[in-house]
């Protein structure tokens, strides 16, 4: 497959007064067409940082970017916002976290996809109303005619948050990007609301990103999966292999965290212990070592590489799972 959405050696700081924050440390990542690719990691661990700043919605005088961004060959980071604006929903798209904060709360959500549609593909009214009903339809909204003419408030979550995808594919991106999509919905709507997104996919062909701190939530909807902890990637594989083969004494500690169907009643949630590293502070080491069951002096002094242990199965430990652990 052809990569469409390159990361490469992507650094992202923040100047602040305690010092530089380093929120993405030299990440490099792909998305193939037709591809889904999951982003994993604790909140802190840079997942949303990575992918605004890649979209180029991070900027100003505190904000640094350094490394690769591009998009079908073309370089972003170097863009002027006018001109990455000119990318946004036709070529890349993203769905919020939070539906009711993206969407305009006075102006009904009729108005607002007419807005996009006429502006991004200079369509007409009656284009564009008819086309913002055919969308409605797509993402499997219950009568769209009624829909339009309500505000964002007068829906429930899960219809606010289809509302968003159906914005977010309006013009037929290529790559779509979904930052944590089933935040505080419950476990049915969040079910449906993750196989809408694996339909579309499939049908327009786009590539897909979907960011989330839950391993479970992209174990049946990606291809592949990046594990992040502290601005960086730690573990990569195919989500066959990462559930199979887990390298990473940080992915199998998000992998314990998942309440299990098994688990008794009474049992306790398995929380990993301790707090990421301060991003301000200058650390050692393997940044999870001091979090880690298996640390030894080695992990606390040096800072172990991106290694491929074969098949392309990336992991960033020394004493990786399943060799001697």
């Amino acid at each position: 497959m052809t990569d469409l959405f390159s990361l490469r050696d992507l650094k992202v700081t923040f100047a602040t007064k305690r010092g530089t924050l380093n929120a993405v440390r030299g990440v490099t990542l792909h998305v193939a067409e037709g591809e889904c690719l999951g982003i994993v990691g604790e909140s802190g661990s840079g997942k949303t940082v990575m992918w605004r700043a890649a979209m180029g919605l991070l900027r100003g005088k505190r904000v640094t970017r350094g490394g690769s961004v591009t998009l079908n060959g073309t370089e972003l980071l170097t863009m002027t916002a006018k001109e990455v604006r000119q990318l946004w929903g036709t070529q890349i798209a993203m769905v919020f976290q939070d539906p009711m904060t993206a969407l305009n709360p006075v102006r009904r959500i009729g108005s607002q996809f007419s807005e996009a549609l006429i502006k991004r593909l200079g369509m007409s009214k009656d284009d564009a109303a008819a086309r913002t009903l055919e969308l409605l339809r797509l993402v499997r909204m219950p009568e769209p005619e009624r829909l339009v003419r309500k505000y964002p408030h007068q829906l429930s979550g899960g219809m606010r948050q289809r509302v968003m995808i159906a914005m977010a594919i309006a013009c037929n991106p290529k790559v779509l990007l979904a930052d944590e999509p089933t935040t505080a919905l419950d476990v049915t709507v969040q079910a449906q609301v993750l196989e809408l997104l694996s339909d579309l996919r499939e049908k327009l062909g786009m590539a897909m990103v979907i960011v989330t701190h839950d391993l479970g939530i992209v174990a049946g909807h990606s291809d592949r999966i990046a594990v992040l902890y502290a601005g960086e990637v730690v573990e990569l594989a195919t989500t066959a292999a990462l559930f199979a083969n887990t390298r990473m004494p940080y992915t199998e500690a998000l992998l314990n965290s998942i309440p299990k169907l098994t688990d008794t009643s009474g049992t306790r949630m398995r929380a990993i212990p301790g707090s990421p590293p301060d991003p301000v502070s200058v650390t050692t080491g393997c940044f999870f070592a001091p979090r880690c069951n298996y640390a030894t002096d080695r992990c606390r002094n040096e800072h172990p590489e991106l290694v491929d242990g074969g098949d392309g199965h990336l992991y960033r430990c020394f004493f990786p799972l399943g060799k001697g652990k």
